[in-house]
C-alpha cells in the first residue's frame, strides 16, 4: 500500500499531515522581520594637528657680547618663541656645536650664561623682563650648557627669553682676545 492509499485511508492521518505542513508554512512566513531600521553617520573626516613655532630672531643671533671684560655686567638679548601649531607640545632649548677661537683655554667655559623665561605674552604685550616673575631655565657656562627643559605651550602661546652671558671674573690673560660662537635650538614635540 501506498503513502496516498494510507492517506486515503485514514482521513485523520491525513487531515493531522496537513495541518502540520500549514503549521511549519505559517512559522517559515511568520519569522521575517515585519520592521527594521538603518542610521548611518556619513563623512567622518580624520585630520592630524600640526606642531609648528614662531621665533622672533629666526635666523639671526638672539645675543651678540664684545669686549667683554672679566667680572663686568652682563650683556643680554631676547627672544619671543610662540608655538603657532594647533598641538600643545614641550618646548626644549639645545646649544648646537660651540667653536673657540683658542682650543687650549676655550672662553666658552668661562662665558657664564642665564637663560630666564620673562613670561608669557598678554594678547601683543609683551611680558617684562627682571620684573621678578622670571624663571631661571638655565645658569651655567656656555661650554657646560647642553638641553634645557622649557616647558609646555598651549597653541597660540608666546613666551619671552633672556639670554645673558658675562666673562667670569677668573679669566686671566690666557682668554684675552679669544672668542666663541654657539647656535641656540629651539624644540618641539
Amino acid at each position: 500500500m501506498s503513502r496516498l492509499q494510507v492517506l486515503a485511508a485514514n482521513p485523520r492521518l491525513a487531515l493531522g499531515a496537513l495541518v502540520t505542513l500549514l503549521l511549519a508554512a505559517g512559522a517559515v512566513v511568520g519569522s521575517g522581520a515585519d520592521f527594521t531600521a538603518t542610521s548611518a553617520n556619513p563623512s567622518n573626516t580624520f585630520s592630524s594637528g600640526t606642531l609648528t613655532m614662531g621665533n622672533s630672531n629666526a635666523g639671526t643671533a638672539i645675543l651678540t657680547a664684545s669686549n667683554l671684560r672679566p667680572g663686568e655686567a652682563p650683556q643680554a638679548g631676547t627672544v619671543d618663541i610662540e608655538n603657532t601649531g594647533s598641538l600643545s607640545g614641550t618646548f626644549t632649548l639645545v646649544r648646537g656645536t660651540v667653536t673657540n677661537t683658542d682650543v687650549a683655554n676655550p672662553v666658552s667655559a668661562k662665558l657664564n650664561m642665564t637663560v630666564v623665561d620673562c613670561g608669557t605674552f598678554t594678547g601683543s604685550t609683551p611680558p617684562t623682563c627682571g620684573d621678578g616673575d622670571d624663571a631661571t631655565k638655565y645658569t651655567g657656562t656656555l661650554a657646560a650648557m647642553g638641553t634645557t627643559a622649557l616647558g609646555s605651550y598651549n597653541t597660540n602661546v608666546k613666551h619671552r627669553y633672556r639670554f645673558t652671558v658675562a666673562l667670569d671674573s677668573s679669566a686671566d690673560n690666557a682668554y684675552q682676545g679669544d672668542s666663541a660662537t654657539a647656535a641656540f635650538d629651539f624644540n618641539a614635540a
